[in-house]
């Protein structure tokens, strides 16, 4: 039987979604909206537009450190996930603020959401909080994530206004998968990275990355104007006793573990940084808001 092709016109009115720093999170959400949705993502990375177009994802190539290369993209998602990190130094993201003003030029977009990070709340010295909690970033990476977030908020409330549109963040822990590059935990043990020893250690939040994309899908349709939703597991572990799970169930041998002032001694600032906050997370928003029900609610779960 012959079926008629829709026209341009018709596949352009179709649920267009756009996914700015569309890496490994980003495909794997891109893999959940195909074919339902048309799915579209901004790379800067010329050599990422084959396997794009491969994946069924349409590549638009433009740089967020490049206003001019951002004209385009005004009008033409209906819905618009923003993954992409800030740079690499200061504490405020102009990256964020230049992908606003573009998408700013024109209307039609019905919903925004912003991958942002848990980092934003500094030490909590253990607490177990919501998204109520205020955020006291230590360091200028969490600075400038509270720094998009507070754009995106602003912008956020003037689209609302507007044009209907839906804007939220996501704040996101430390994601892992055994098949994603750099979320592997093995690779830590492997290395013998020292931990802190029991009575120093902090406590850490984790999401799977498929759980994790799931959440970005499902915030896209039913965030909340203005929300922001934890998107973390249910896992309640010491960063020591996760990791040494990890090395008990596939083998390896147990990472050494150091007092506070051994490991400000040996380990890189940068290291020393992400032990040195210890906060527990509330993801009942998730839950009750977002509907998502996770696939992996523990570490022992996603990684058996």
């Amino acid at each position: 039987m012959f079926y008629p092709q829709p026209t341009r016109h018709a596949r352009f009115r179709q649920t267009r979604v756009l996914i700015v720093g569309c890496g490994d999170v980003g495909m794997r959400a891109a893999g959940q909206l195909l074919p339902r949705c048309r799915v579209l993502a901004l790379t800067s990375q010329q050599d990422k537009v084959a396997a794009f177009r491969e994946a069924g994802i349409v590549p638009l190539v433009g740089n967020l450190d490049q206003s001019a290369s951002l004209g385009r993209l005004a009008g033409l998602a209906t819905r618009v996930l923003h993954l992409a990190p800030p740079p690499g130094a200061g504490a405020t993201d102009p990256r964020t603020a230049r992908l606003l003003a573009a998408l700013s030029r024109r209307g039609g977009l019905r919903s925004f959401i912003y991958g942002s990070t848990t980092g934003v709340y500094g030490d909590a010295q253990g607490a177990l909080f919501d998204e109520t909690r205020a955020v006291a970033p230590a360091t200028d990476r969490g600075r400038r994530r509270v720094h998009a977030e507070s754009l995106v908020r602003w912008w956020g409330r003037r689209q609302v206004m507007q044009s209907g549109t839906r804007v939220g963040i996501l704040r996101i822990p430390g994601i892992y998968a055994l098949d994603r590059e750099g979320g592997d935990p093995r690779e830590r043990v492997r290395k013998g990275s020292p931990l802190l020893r029991r009575e120093d250690d902090v406590y850490t939040n984790h999401i799977h990355a498929d759980d994790l994309a799931r959440a970005c899908v499902a915030a896209l349709w039913r965030g909340l104007p203005g929300r922001v939703v934890h998107a973390c597991d249910d896992t309640d572990m010491q960063m020591g006793d996760y990791f040494d799970w990890v090395a008990d169930y596939f083998g390896l041998p147990r990472s050494p573990r150091l007092s506070k002032a051994e490991a400000a001694a040996s380990l890189s600032p940068m290291q020393l940084s992400f032990m040195s906050e210890s906060r527990r997370l509330l993801n009942q928003r998730l839950k009750a808001e977002l509907r998502v029900r996770l696939r992996y609610p523990s570490i022992q779960i996603g990684l058996a």
